[in-house]
């Protein structure tokens, strides 16, 4: 990843502004540079830096440019479970281990290839390689994503996100049990102050909240449904990290709690899994097609046979 560094000049304007003047010949326009910056590829002088960020004469920038993405959309010969469609949207039950959309280490082999490869058509997205994308799910959680069929109803789904008109509900397995029911998680998220690629609950952060109740506990694990009432970057594992319940199998923000238990068949089960424990279960929305829809998406077969393990070697 190529990293362009850059002396401020001048004091007193937004950095985004600066920043654009002084990297016009690297083709950086204010937009991309922004979003840089959401993505924490940009530090003034070593510290992540912010768009509206008044530059000092002296400063030093940091950015770190993504390698160009190939163009075009390989389609991808992949069979997928479709949950709900109509003329405005469809709903697709992602499974875990394939990746939303295209990204460095995966061009062709993505949710939106196999997406493409259906035939039909959709949006035109938040970006060229996004057609219809509405949200994404990390590579290892399963279940329900919305895609736009119409510019129109990408607007007015985008909307709804925005407002949290949506309805979601996930499912977890997460290790320990509840102190209390329900609990509520309000915890601001933010950037790792260290650790680039995470997020964390930090003071100054984004507003997040998340519910969480039990479905069902095991010795060691429990079922939890989770309603997230804010859209942030990985928020209900952060969130079930923050309560010491971290999600089984989450090594980013769990490590390694299987370690600990007393059945050897059990720690190689959960290490062998290949996925963290979270599925994004149900999905309430307005569609501007049909009005008041509702999807869901069956818990896994994984969860089952990870809970039946635990029922016998726990």
């Amino acid at each position: 990843m190529p990293r362009i560094t850059v002396r401020i000049e001048e004091d007193g304007r937004r950095l985004d502004v600066l920043l654009t003047g002084l990297l016009k010949e690297e083709g950086l326009s204010r937009s991309r540079i922004q979003r840089l910056m959401e993505e924490g590829k940009v530090t003034l002088d070593g510290s992540p830096a912010k768009a509206s960020t008044e530059g000092r004469r002296g400063q030093v920038a940091v950015i770190e440019v993504p390698e160009p993405r190939p163009s075009g959309l390989v389609p991808l010969d992949r069979a997928l479970t479709i949950l709900y469609e109509d003329d405005a949207c469809i709903a697709v039950d992602k499974p875990s281990g394939l990746v939303t959309h295209p990204a460095k280490g995966h061009w062709d082999d993505t949710l939106v290839n196999a997406l493409v490869a259906t035939g039909r058509t959709f949006s035109s997205g938040s970006a060229p390689d996004r057609p219809g994308i509405l949200h994404r799910l990390d590579k290892e959680t399963s279940g329900i994503l919305l895609v736009a069929k119409t510019d129109r109803a990408h607007a007015a789904l985008s909307e709804q996100f925005s407002a949290r008109t949506l309805h979601k509900t996930y499912l977890a397995l997460a290790w320990g049990s509840l102190a209390s029911e329900p609990v509520e998680v309000d915890a601001p998220i933010g950037r790792h102050p260290v650790n680039r690629k995470k997020m964390a609950v930090r003071e100054g952060g984004r507003p997040a909240l998340t519910r969480f109740r039990t479905r069902e506990r095991l010795k060691h694990i429990s079922l939890l449904e989770a309603e997230p009432f804010t859209g942030r970057t990985h928020q209900v594992r952060i969130h079930l990290a923050h309560l010491k319940h971290p999600v089984l199998g989450d090594v980013l923000y769990g490590g390694h709690p299987e370690n600990g238990l007393p059945s050897k068949i059990l720690r190689e089960k959960v290490r062998s899994a290949g996925r963290f424990f979270l599925h994004a279960h149900r999905l309430s929305f307005n569609s501007p097609a049909a009005g008041p829809v509702m999807v869901e998406s069956p818990m896994p077969d994984e969860f089952l046979e990870m809970m039946e393990a635990f029922r016998v070697y726990g």
